[in-house]
């Protein structure tokens, strides 16, 4: 939360790099685990301590980084800036160039953060500004014992337990190289030291570059005091450089997701085989079958069975429903309604309550009514159909002229015929029927039989005459053959 006073509280994400051991085209910080974006997971730990400011220091990539912060400040409901680091020069160069977008008279304390370590909680930042504050620090940097410190900057120490300063792999000694304390390379800084402190660091360093870690030598030969707080959780802090990582945290943050859950009384079969994403929700009594993802802003009701083999992308799950080897997203499933196996749920299908999507359908922009079913081998494309209704097999809504798309609209407890077309735009009435085979080019009024097509005729001798010699020829002949002995 922010200091009480007049003090206030500015956070800084560095988010500027170009991230070239990902080998990709996409920015490093807009790889997602989780369904969110690396530098979202950030921001959001940042956004919970409430700043007075929040700075996000963008670079390579930063149109579409930035893009990307637009909407994540709209769905946080707060003021998002970002800083341009145009060269990348170092940690204290970005820094910089993140102060660079705050009130010059800046004061309070300054939170320094990182895009890339996506399992940072907001409750560690919360431990590491009070650490600052209680122990009436002017840096305090947050750190983490690690079995492999290689390629962590050290946390030197004097005899008394406190920083001296903070060495970078590169530039570490034999002696320096054994130390298993890293940096987490979070800072929380008393805003005139860290100014003060960047405009008097230097380069002469292996990599030439502007290190933030000096302001904290700075800082102490100032006879200033420098801390540290010990992130017993050594993974909130672990950053993400390349795609082994990327996995390595999105299976480690998937892991402490589903844990989350099943402790607030979700069952998970095999957690091995369940992926949920961050914004996903939950209620009590959720049966997660095997093979299940959840995905955006799923959410799902108390009691409700999800899978096996089920991926749903911002659908929402009503109590009591049962959703069984599905593909869906877009979508909403009523209360004790069954989806499944094998149906796939386009953007904007509605489901009601207790009503039925079965095996190998498809349904597209369309709401079906409450206890209606849609059983098997059907395509339900922008149509309207109400309560209680029974749509036979291999029956399709015709929707689409090639041109344009019109609407089917289907009334309440109507049972329609297998392998029905229907072409759009079509109404079939309240309480009507229709037969099998039936394609319904004109409206139906309600309670009325609708059929189309002639008598049917068998043209006898057909396959013999047309098809000679096929295997369906003398088949015929010798079925005939029968017949006439029997005769």
């Amino acid at each position: 939360m922010p200091q009480g006073g007049n003090a206030q509280l500015s956070t800084v994400v560095l988010a500027a790099g170009e991230g070239t051991r990902m080998r990709s085209s996409t920015p490093k910080v807009l790889h997602p685990i989780a369904g969110r974006p690396l530098v979202e997971h950030a921001v959001r730990a940042a956004a919970g301590l409430d700043p007075d400011h929040l700075v996000v220091v963008v670079g390579h990539g930063r149109a579409a980084v930035t893009e990307h912060l637009e909407g994540l400040a709209s769905a946080l409901d707060r003021k998002v800036t970002t800083a341009v680091q145009t060269e990348q020069k170092g940690t204290g160069h970005a820094v910089s160039c993140g102060l660079s977008e705050l009130p010059g008279t800046l004061s309070g304390t300054v939170i320094v953060t990182y895009g890339d370590v996506p399992l940072l909680e907001t409750e560690t930042l919360s431990a590491l500004l009070a650490e600052h504050s209680s122990s009436g620090n002017a840096v305090t940097v947050l750190t983490a014992v690690v079995g492999d410190p290689t390629g962590y900057g050290r946390i030197v120490r004097d005899t008394d337990g406190g920083v001296t300063s903070i060495v970078e792999h590169k530039d570490a000694d034999e002696d320096q190289l054994e130390i298993t304390e890293i940096n987490s390379g979070i800072y929380a800084f008393d805003a005139e030291v860290l100014v003060d402190g960047l405009s008097r660091i230097r380069t002469d360093n292996a990599q030439g570059e502007l290190y933030l870690t000096d302001v904290l030598s700075i800082a102490r030969g100032d006879g200033r005091r420098v801390g540290a707080l010990v992130c017993v959780d050594a993974w909130q802090v672990e950053g993400v450089n390349d795609r082994v990582q990327l996995a390595k945290l999105g299976a480690e943050l998937n892991r402490r997701i589903l844990d989350r859950w099943m402790r607030d009384g979700v069952t998970v079969i095999d957690t091995g085989s369940v992926w949920l994403d961050a914004g996903v929700t939950l209620a009590r009594d959720v049966l997660l079958e095997q093979g299940v993802q959840l995905r955006g802003s799923t959410s799902v009701g108390e009691g409700a069975t999800i899978g096996p083999d089920t991926t749903l992308t911002n659908v929402t799950v009503a109590e009591g429903a049962k959703v069984i080897r599905t593909h869906g997203s877009d979508s909403a499933i009523g209360a004790g309604a069954s989806v499944g196996p094998f149906a796939y749920l386009r953007p904007g299908t509605s489901l009601g309550e207790k009503g039925k999507i079965g095996t190998f359908v498809e349904v597209k922009n369309s709401e079906i009514g409450t206890g209606t079913k849609v059983p098997h081998l059907s395509y339900i494309g922008d149509a309207t159909i109400g309560e209680y209704s029974n749509v036979g097999a291999a029956s399709v809504t015709v929707n689409y002229d090639g041109v344009s798309k019109s609407r089917t609209t289907i009334g309440s407890h109507v049972r329609t015929g297998c392998d029905n077309m229907f072409v759009a735009p079509v109404t079939v009435g309240d309480g009507a029927y229709s037969g099998a085979g039936t394609v319904i080019r004109r409206d139906v009024p309600p309670g009325a039989l609708a059929v189309s097509g002639g008598p049917q005729r068998n043209l006898e001798g057909w396959v013999v005459s047309r098809r000679p010699g096929t295997a369906a020829a003398e088949a015929a002949l010798a079925a005939q053959k029968v017949e006439e002995q029997q005769t």
